[in-house]
C-alpha cells in the first residue's frame, strides 16, 4: 500500500481518477482506464475489495476538501491522476487540463505538470528536453558538463579517445565473484544484454548506468520495453528527486506513448500494464536503499549475496508474472 489514507480519501482519489477517464464526457471508459483504477485501488490504496461499488465523481474542490490534512498524500494523489491521463496511450489535452485543475485545487506545483502542459500544447520538443534534463539531474554522480549544448554528451563520456580500459577491467573482474553475489549478477546482466561496461568507448557513463542497471538487478526487471518502464517507475519511487519528470513520465512517453526522447532511449507503444506499473511503484517506495544516492557504494555491495541484499533493503518480492 503506497498511500495510507482513510476509506473516504481512497474513494475520493479513485473518484477523481474516474473523472479523468471521463474527461471527454463519454458514456464509457476504456478497458485500460478501468484496469488502472482497479489496480490502483488494490495496490496503491490497499483496498482488498477493489473499487467500491458506490464510487462517485469527485471534482477538484471535493478532492481538495478531503485531502487537505496531509500534503504528502495530496502530492501522491495528483501524481496518480497524471498517470491516469496517459493510460490510453495518447496525449489528451482535456485530461491533462483536468489534472492541472486538481493540482491547482490541492496547491501542487511540481515540475512534471509543466511537462504535461507543454505536451498537451503540442510542444513535444520542449517537454522532452525538460524530461531529459530532469532525468540527468536525478543521477547525482553523473557529470552534467556539456548538457546545455548536447543533452546526450553526459551519457557518452568515453568516446573520442576518452576510454578507460582500467575501469572496464574493474567491471570485468566481477565475473570472478561468487555465483550468488550481487556483483556477479550485475556482470551477467551486462553480458546477457550485450552492454558495454563504463570506460568502454560504447559504454554509458558510470554515474548513470551503474545505479540504473543496479536497480534492474536488485528489482529483477528486465531490459525489455516493459521492463524499462517498470524499473524507472521503481527508481522514481526509490529515489524521490522529481520522480515524475525524471523517471515516470519519460518512460511513459517512450514506452507507452511511443514518443522517442533521445537517440539513446528507444520507443514503443503500449508497454504500460496497470498491475505491473503500480506494483513497481509500490516496491520502489518500500525498499530502504537508494541506489542513485551518492551515499550508496556499489563496490561495497558487489560481494553481498543478491538475495541477502534484497532482504536487507526490504525489497518486497514480486510474483514473477508481474516482472518483465
Amino acid at each position: 500500500m503506497i498511500i495510507k489514507v482513510s476509506d473516504a480519501q481512497a474513494k475520493a482519489i479513485l473518484g477523481s481518477m474516474r473523472d479523468i477517464a471521463f474527461a471527454h464526457g463519454d458514456s464509457r471508459i476504456s478497458d485500460a482506464d478501468t484496469r488502472t483504477i482497479e489496480a490502483a485501488a488494490r495496490i496503491v490504496l490497499g483496498l482488498d475489495d477493489g473499487v467500491p461499488t458506490d464510487l462517485a465523481a469527485c471534482p477538484p474542490d471535493a478532492l481538495a476538501g478531503v485531502m487537505s490534512a496531509d500534503q504528502d498524500d495530496a502530492v501522491q494523489a495528483v501524481r496518480m491522476l497524471a498517470v491516469m491521463s496517459l493510460v490510453d496511450g495518447r496525449i489528451d489535452p482535456d485530461k491533462i487540463a483536468l489534472v492541472q485543475q486538481y493540482a491547482d485545487a490541492l496547491s501542487i506545483h511540481e515540475a512534471y505538470l509543466r511537462v504535461l502542459a507543454e505536451a498537451a500544447a503540442g510542444e513535444i520538443a520542449a517537454a522532452s528536453a525538460c524530461m531529459i534534463r530532469k532525468n540527468a539531474e536525478s543521477f547525482p554522480r553523473l557529470d552534467l558538463e556539456g548538457i546545455d549544448t548536447d543533452p546526450i554528451a553526459p551519457f557518452l563520456p568515453y568516446r573520442d579517445g576518452r576510454d578507460d580500459p582500467g575501469l572496464v577491467a574493474r567491471y570485468e573482474a566481477l565475473q570472478e565473484l561468487g555465483a550468488d553475489t550481487f556483483g556477479r549478477a550485475f556482470w551477467e546482466h551486462f553480458k546477457r544484454n550485450g552492454f558495454a561496461f563504463p570506460g568502454d568507448p560504447n559504454g554509458l557513463a558510470e554515474g548513470f548506468t551503474t545505479p540504473h542497471d543496479s536497480s534492474h538487478v536488485l528489482s529483477g526487471y528486465s531490459t525489455s520495453p516493459e521492463g524499462e518502464l517498470l524499473v524507472s517507475t521503481f527508481i522514481g519511487a526509490m529515489h524521490p528527486d522529481h520522480p515524475m519528470a525524471a523517471e515516470v513520465l519519460p518512460v511513459l512517453f517512450s514506452w507507452h506513448l511511443g514518443i522517442p526522447l533521445n537517440e539513446i532511449a528507444g520507443s514503443r507503444r503500449g508497454a504500460f500494464e496497470p498491475r505491473k506499473f503500480w506494483t513497481a511503484w509500490d516496491r520502489g517506495a518500500a525498499t530502504t536503499v537508494d541506489m542513485l544516492s551518492p551515499e550508496w557504494d556499489f563496490w561495497t555491495a558487489v560481494q553481498s549475496p543478491l538475495d541477502e541484499l534484497r532482504r536487507a533493503h526490504s525489497l518486497p518480492p514480486s510474483d514473477p508474472a508481474l516482472l518483465a
